[in-house]
């Protein structure tokens, strides 16, 4: 019952003494029972402080202020390639702007981390002159493996290198 984290209903807490003899057993087994939830917490106690005193004592609070340089650890980054082991495990020196909380910081990013647009830009239309213009299509192909085409074309106005 103990590791479960429920407690029994006896007859001894339910009953009023005044008015029914609880029988020997019955009290003694509850008198038990109650010096065992004492003692269980009690350890529960000890071992809470106990955890407490030995994390506080390896423990430093980190004392950040805006404008010291500090690094950033890449752990959580799934934005690097190549492989794991060439990956620094920290990048930097950034310069803080802000402090949110103890432990949490806003950096300022350098030239080498420059903010990117998400979307990609797009390639403006090629204009094509005069004698460019394309007169028939004479074969197309797919490439093998890509989606990707070629097409062999005729211009109106061919310009041939050979003359």
């Amino acid at each position: 019952m103990l590791d479960k984290g429920y407690h029994p209903r006896l007859p001894a807490d339910t009953l009023r003494k005044e008015l029914i003899e609880i029988h020997t057993t019955t009290s003694s087994f509850k008198v038990m029972l109650d010096k065992v939830i004492h003692h269980k917490k009690q350890s529960m106690n000890y071992a809470f402080e106990y955890s407490k005193q030995k994390w506080e004592k390896g423990h430093k609070v980190p004392d950040f202020k805006v404008g010291d340089l500090v690094l950033v650890s890449t752990l959580n980054f799934n934005n690097i390639k190549g492989p794991k082991k060439l990956k620094d495990y920290y990048v930097g020196p950034f310069v803080i702007v802000a402090l949110h909380g103890t432990n949490a910081v806003q950096v300022k990013l350098s030239e080498l981390f420059p903010l990117r647009n998400p979307t990609p830009l797009t390639v403006p239309p090629v204009e094509q002159d005069e004698d460019k213009k394309i007169k028939k299509f004479i074969k197309e192909r797919r490439l093998v493996g890509r989606n990707q085409r070629e097409y062999l074309v005729r211009y109106r106005n061919p310009v041939h290198e050979d003359e």
